[in-house]
């Protein structure tokens, strides 16, 4: 059985690289994520109220603590431009043990 980490990932898609990085920065700057990637060039195809669509995305891969994420989730939601957009926490099942406690102390209130 391998160990449990207390670490979520958060993958979102947004329609452009700016809508990412404005959205990732906010969360960096409250403490409530350690760090986003983000991935340009994603190609989505999806059926939205009937039609089929293929859209350019960007993902966005957002770190942070089991303690943060739900206002982490919230927090991508209300700055986010889509009515319904991809918002899912991972959790993480293993990892780094420094890289780990990096993203606990990232994503939290200053102390």
């Amino acid at each position: 059985m391998q160990p449990q980490s207390d670490v979520v990932l958060i993958y979102s898609t947004f329609p452009s690289l700016e809508a990412a990085e404005r959205v990732g920065k906010l969360l960096i700057e409250a403490r409530l994520v350690a760090c986003v990637n983000i991935f340009p060039g994603m190609v989505s195809l999806y059926e939205w109220k009937g039609a089929l669509q293929r859209d350019q995305e960007v993902v966005m891969i957002l770190k942070t603590s089991a303690e943060c994420r739900s206002a982490a989730m919230s927090a991508v939601a209300a700055n986010h431009s889509y009515e319904t957009p991809a918002v899912l926490a991972l959790n993480v099942s293993d990892g780094h043990p420094a890289y780990l406690a990096w993203i606990r102390t990232q994503s939290g209130e200053r102390g």
